[in-house]
């Protein structure tokens, strides 16, 4: 069965990386207005809940998570737990082959065998769709907007 696969924006880029933009709540918003979905790194401190890929750095509320086109990567346990609990699209890995988010996809790291729940990451501009063939989900890159 064919079906069009899913482009996710990794952190908000989509043309390449731009580190000192990542994770942005106006960035991540910004690919969402140009139609992918995004995966976003998500902490929760002190009841407070951040964006940011190696520490929290842009305060968000439940709200901005709670957009079915953002999947929410967990930083630590206690976001995990509080995002499970409210239903925001989430997972946790650290450098798993594979883990299932909330909605049952199978987040798989780059250059592993993929199926048809697959959501590969893949952070090449070089990569395209029909290297992955029809048997996968989505893709999440820094060049969605590349394979688009």
């Amino acid at each position: 069965m064919k079906h069009k696969q899913l482009l996710i924006s990794h952190r908000g880029n989509t043309l390449g990386p731009k580190q000192i933009l990542e994770n942005q709540p106006d960035y991540v918003l910004s690919a969402v207005t140009k139609g992918f979905d995004v995966e976003i790194d998500v902490w929760l401190i002190k009841d407070r809940l951040y964006l940011g890929h190696d520490k929290p750095e842009y305060e968000v509320n439940l709200k901005f998570l709670q957009n079915d086109k953002l999947w929410c990567h967990a930083k630590n346990l206690s976001a995990l737990e509080y995002m499970l609990l409210n239903n925001v699209h989430c997972f946790w890995h650290q450098k798993d082959d594979y883990t299932l988010t909330s909605k049952g996809h199978i987040w798989t790291y780059p250059e592993k065998m993929i199926c048809w729940q697959s959501v590969v990451v893949c952070n090449s501009e070089k990569q395209t769709l029909e290297a992955f063939g029809q048997n996968l989900h989505g893709i999440c890159s820094d060049y969605v907007g590349v394979l688009k």
